[in-house]
């Protein structure tokens, strides 16, 4: 899987950074799995380079269909 890097900045977490990378918060599982050597913490330190695999848009839709329609992002 082809994969970009991201650098951290402060205040940065798991699931904003998602957010950015795919849209949606609920795919941050997709980094943490990718960056193993991570610490998973609530905030990530400034400065760490995390790989954030490249996906198709159609996974994204299917990982998203796997949440009740209240807790799907818009």
């Amino acid at each position: 899987m082809a994969n970009t890097q991201y650098i951290c900045t402060e205040g940065d977490r798991w699931d904003n950074i998602s957010q950015k990378a795919y849209g949606s918060p609920i795919l941050a599982h997709v980094i943490i799995a990718a960056n193993p050597k991570v610490f998973i913490e609530e905030r990530l330190t400034a400065g760490t380079v995390l790989d954030i695999p490249i996906i198709a848009e159609t996974e994204t839709k299917t990982d998203l269909q796997l949440f009740p329609p209240w807790k799907r992002p818009e």
